[in-house]
């Protein structure tokens, strides 16, 4: 079976994109290369980021390699956190600490109305492709589910009842907007050969 690099130390992504693609691809993190670096984030964009972790793998490894990004765009901000989604809150990456900058600074704020977008960037044979996700939902006020992370315990997907964090992997990642960019790699993987 053929190796891909995912240029993540995330063990929960890890895990979500491995089960995605098994059978296909065997999945290794940057932890299963030896790959200690936090390597840069420093696009002003999702897919600079996406490429930029990806570049770095194949030009420091030489290893085929695919990297995300995602980010939290809410309406009624600009599209904030967006592109700043992890560090939102500050470069500690503390997924509470920015569901609570969010809440706060969406009380003067009627339209909750946001979006996940995920960007693959994949570097195969030299060749850079690109694979977009998204999935529009709404920003709750109060946090449920013990599931998934990040800022899934207040997102809500458009016609659904249940937050990111109530679902059960199989339907989050069914809908959701790395399950998109995902299957959309998956299915030029497939076609790649």
């Amino acid at each position: 079976m053929k190796t891909l690099i995912f240029a993540s130390a995330n063990p929960n992504k890890i895990r979500e994109v491995r089960e995605m693609l098994d059978g296909l691809y065997e999945v290794k993190g940057l932890h299963d290369i030896g790959c200690t670096e936090d390597i840069p984030e420093t696009a002003d964009s999702i897919e600079g980021n996406a490429l930029l972790k990806a570049r770095y793998v194949v030009e420091h490894f030489g290893l085929n390699c695919f990297s995300e990004d995602t980010g939290l765009e809410v309406t009624a901000l600009g599209g904030a956190p967006g592109v700043h989604s992890a560090r939102y809150s500050g470069e500690e990456r503390d997924p509470q600490a920015n569901i609570d900058l969010l809440q706060k600074n969406l009380e003067s704020y009627t339209d909750r109305s946001a979006r996940f977008k995920t960007v693959i960037a994949l570097v195969l044979d030299g060749q850079e492709h690109l694979f977009e996700g998204l999935v529009y939902g709404q920003i709750r006020k109060e946090q449920y589910g013990e599931g998934g992370f990040g800022y899934d315990p207040i997102f809500v997907p458009d016609g659904y009842t249940l937050s990111f964090a109530e679902m059960d992997k199989n339907e989050k990642n069914g809908i959701s907007h790395r399950g998109r960019a995902v299957q959309k790699l998956l299915d030029f993987l497939k076609q790649a050969g």
